[in-house]
């Protein structure tokens, strides 16, 4: 069976390994909604499983094999298929039992091609930006009234879910390239956002991880739109490579380009972008010219010159895609955020706290720029918590240099997520190269708590404080706020 192109039709019952990962749990309500009969399993007991157990899914807690046969002992019937996200393959002891019994067995990214089948597929790739630009996506073709299903990275405000199947023929995704997945879909047209080096865990090279993005690129048809951005040189490189990639008689999809550089002939061109006071001051208006000369204009409730270029890429694609231009600057002025990226979890004390899911040097970057536009003329302070050492090992230069565009810095002990330490390699390589103007960037062991304090302790009114990282920093977000609320900031410089 090929689920890209089988979709739904012969997986029978279907049991979810990761059931309560953000991915896993949005194919299988995706599937759900569709009409398939679901089950699955989790280590822990997440919200989101209790909401598809609510809808009539069979839902376990903590791996057994036996979770295999329990289902049809509820009465839901014997599990013909399996998909299973990345952490929950081989020694998984129900991923096990059902390679034992000859059940076909498929990875998060297949299942997500399953459901993809019989729709147009407008899919999101990048080394950064891929959850927020696929999430304005799945806000302006909503809104524009195409009722896409959509299966972005995190919730999405204004849709209240991550995922969810729609009546339309249009399937927006988020396309994944951590670990080579992204090749499973067939999208017809593809947004490129940027392109770097990263995974190196997986890819071992920069040239790797560039070859993959290439191969994504091969999978549109020719009557595909690759949009890409061209002030990325990863992103505009693959850009000219796809044109000049055409074989006699085989055309190639059309490649169209965004980017802020007037002297360029991109396909539409950032002009402005001006803050402004909507939703606590984290707004722009942006200003877009297209190649024959006309404008347009947006009120984004997102800051950043980062996320002015995302909105450029859902302008091109919803235009490629036959979206009404109006109705989709409509759908994109509609957009609010998504969970973690750059998101406001509150004021104390006159210092307005944000959260971002930055795990990259380049994202840090983008994010640090974003709360300097906010900030304004106050200060800028950064919690940080690297995430995998491999990744720290890597990037330490380009993380420092990164985190010293800020006031302040506080950075915590690696994120191990999945993997065992690395001799030698720990936040300090970070902490030890950050020069920021406010003394203090250090690593904190294991005493968040303390992190917390010291990052507050030189605040003033007016100030930004920004959490980052792809671990479980999010949940100091709320402990800054606490901290905050105890003191009244001081004037002094730290």
């Amino acid at each position: 069976m090929t689920p890209a192109t089988d979709g739904l039709a012969g997986l029978g019952r279907i049991h979810f390994l990761g059931l309560g990962g953000v991915g896993v749990s949005g194919i299988a309500r995706i599937m759900q909604q569709l009409g398939a009969r679901i089950s699955g399993t989790d280590a822990k007991d997440l919200p989101v499983m209790r909401e598809l157990e609510s809808a009539g899914a069979a839902v376990f807690v903590g791996y057994d094999a036996e979770n295999l046969d329990r289902v049809a002992a509820d009465g839901g019937g014997s599990v013909d298929t399996v998909i299973a996200s990345s952490i929950a393959g081989p020694g998984n002891p129900e991923y096990d039992a059902a390679v034992q019994r000859g059940l076909p067995v498929l990875h998060r990214s297949e299942g997500l091609a399953a459901a993809m089948a019989g729709h147009r597929v407008l899919a999101v790739a990048g080394t950064h930006g891929k959850t927020t630009t696929s999430s304005m996506a799945a806000m302006t073709f909503t809104r524009a009234g195409v009722d896409p299903t959509f299966a972005v990275g995190a919730a999405v405000a204004g849709l209240g879910t991550n995922a969810s199947a729609g009546t339309g023929e249009w399937f927006i995704a988020e396309a994944d390239e951590s670990d080579g997945t992204l090749l499973n879909y067939r999208p017809e047209i593809a947004i490129l956002t940027n392109v770097e080096a990263d995974h190196l865990d997986h890819y071992g090279s920069e040239e790797a991880v560039t070859q993959v993005f290439r191969d994504f690129i091969r999978l549109l048809p020719g009557r595909g739109v690759l949009v890409a951005c061209a002030d990325d040189p990863g992103a505009r490189e693959a850009a000219d490579w796809a044109r000049a990639a055409g074989e006699p008689d085989v055309p190639g999809p059309r490649v169209a380009t965004y980017g802020s550089d007037p002297s360029r002939t991109d396909d539409l061109v950032l002009v402005d972008s001006v803050l402004t006071g909507l939703d606590g001051g984290t707004g722009q208006r942006v200003t877009y010219r297209w190649q024959d000369g006309t404008t347009t204009v947006l009120t984004l409730s997102v800051p950043g010159r980062h996320n002015a270029l995302n909105a450029a890429a859902v302008l091109l694609a919803a235009y490629h895609a036959g979206l009404d231009e109006a109705a989709a600057a409509s759908g994109l002025e509609q957009f609010r955020g998504t969970a973690r990226r750059f998101e406001y979890r509150g004021q104390s004390a006159g210092v307005r706290v944000f959260d971002d899911y930055a795990h990259h040097p380049t994202e840090v970057a983008a994010a640090i720029a974003a709360g300097r536009t906010v900030a304004g003329e106050h200060r800028l302070h950064v919690l940080f918590q690297p995430h995998l050492f491999s990744r720290t090992r890597d990037f330490a230069q380009g993380f420092a240099e990164a985190l010293s565009a800020a006031d302040g810095v506080r950075v915590l002990p690696v994120y191990p997520a999945r993997e065992e330490p690395i001799p030698g390699v720990g936040s300090h390589l970070i902490a030890e190269r950050v020069n920021a103007p406010l003394p203090g960037a250090r690593v904190v062991p294991e005493d968040a708590a303390a992190a917390v304090e010291s990052l507050v302790a030189p605040v003033r009114p007016g100030d930004v404080i920004l959490t980052m990282g792809a671990g479980d920093v999010t949940a100091q977000a709320g402990a800054v706020l606490e901290a905050l609320g105890r003191r009244t900031p001081r004037g002094e410089d730290g």
